[in-house]
């Protein structure tokens, strides 16, 4: 079958690979209808989230059908369409029966210390082979499977996987509350749900930052009120809409691939680039750009810097862009001296996802509009490729399989 293989920095290939088979009781297999790529995949191919290990599938999101389930997996049988959240959990650990699936104790093969365990990532988190690919092996099926009614389309499920519920998590972790001013930094496609989402919990106000048109424009859609970075400064312009206060709550949906402004009130000091060379080399080390092909955020810690200072004293921060283990570098001064409270990490999908699913198969919510490439499943590295160079339109890839 066909699968986007991870080979090294900068190097990634579709090949044929082994059909995936039942190597555990709770094992189930499913045939992919529909993957996709996220920015969080771009991380591995740029070489900011390390290490991989060679030939690794790569993808965290899919929708598909059922063909075959272990002996122990119960609420499941062939035939069953279903999304694949993107972290794997047992459903039987304490954290998973307190809801927090991010960090279940039995999931990842490293062990309970190991953290998160999500498919088509580092070594750190498994490995699990990943989901772009026509066929895809998914462990402890019956806490890592949601089943799909009728009402919701395998277009609409897709963005159910990973970045609807990954939005979502960011607002709760923002603590985002009934007339929150809430800022979203960046407004790719995990910043237009954190927006969505933000305004579904309750915000009355959502400002968005970031420096391409495209995704400011589709922000616009959304009712936010934008800021160009590379334009404006944007922690002044936030201290302005909001007479001097700053917001209730941030969430930071950019991570480690930030990047400075090039040009204006907003662009760094040399003392200030040098600091962000710096952060580059250490998150890093292994990076080697194709031109403009691969090249990691030229900022590591600005979206988190931005964050701190744009909040109101006593402020939230809720962090969903993905910070690498290597990364070490935060203004954890200045966010003490405003007393505020930070809080982040992975999406805790089993338990966030369900009400999601009943909200889009109401017809309270479509997340299709945020898809805006359709590409077969043999065309994945030249639609890598575009959506690494963030080539204008391309916010959001779907992948189709043949099948």
């Amino acid at each position: 079958m066909k699968a986007v293989v991870w080979h090294g920095v900068g190097d990634i290939r579709l090949d044929d690979v082994e059909q995936p088979t039942i190597t555990d009781p709770n094992d189930a297999i499913v045939r992919v209808t529909r993957s996709a790529i996220c920015g969080t995949d771009l991380h591995f191919v740029r070489g900011t989230m390390a290490p991989m290990v060679e030939g690794t599938i790569l993808g965290h999101e899919a929708v598909g059908v059922v063909t075959e389930v272990g002996d122990a997996v119960r609420g499941f049988s062939p035939g069953d369409r279903v999304i694949i959240d993107s972290t794997v959990s047992c459903g039987a650990c304490r954290y998973c029966r307190e809801g927090h699936t991010a960090q279940c104790d039995v999931a990842n093969p490293n062990g309970p210390d190991a953290g998160t365990s999500f498919f088509g990532g580092p070594a750190s988190t498994g490995p699990v082979d990943g989901l772009q690919a026509e066929y895809v092996r998914v462990p402890w099926a019956r806490n890592t499977l949601h089943p799909l009614p009728d009402t919701v389309s395998d277009d609409q499920a897709i963005l159910l996987s990973d970045i609807y519920p990954t939005g979502w998590f960011g607002a709760e972790l923002a603590g985002v509350r009934r007339g929150d001013t809430v800022a979203v930094l960046g407004a790719g496609v995990v910043g237009q749900f954190a927006i969505a989402s933000a305004f579904q919990q309750g915000a009355a106000r959502v400002i968005a930052i970031d420096h391409l048109e495209d995704r400011l424009a589709q922000a616009l859609a959304q009712n936010a009120e934008v800021v160009d970075f590379s334009r404006e400064d944007p922690v002044a312009v936030v201290k302005e809409l909001t007479n001097g206060i700053g917001v209730d709550a941030v969430i930071d949906a950019v991570g480690v691939d930030a990047q400075h402004a090039a040009h204006g009130p907003a662009a760094p000091d040399a003392e200030q680039a040098a600091a962000f060379e710096a952060e580059v080399a250490q998150v890093a080390p292994d990076a080697a750009p194709q031109g403009d092909q691969w090249v990691p955020g030229n900022a590591p810690s600005q979206a988190a810097r931005w964050a701190v200072e744009m909040v109101a004293k006593y402020g939230r921060i809720g962090i969903i862009g993905v910070y690498a283990p290597t990364v070490e570098t935060y203004p954890i001064g200045a966010a003490m001296l405003k007393n505020l409270t930070v809080r982040m990490g992975n999406c805790d999908h089993h338990s966030v996802t369900p009400p999601l699913i009943e909200r889009v198969a109401a017809g309270l919510f479509d997340p299709t509009a945020l898809i805006t490439e359709r590409e077969p499943v043999t065309d994945a590295i030249a639609a890598y490729e575009a959506f690494d160079r963030r080539e204008p339109g391309w916010l959001k890839v779907e992948l189709t399989t043949g099948s």
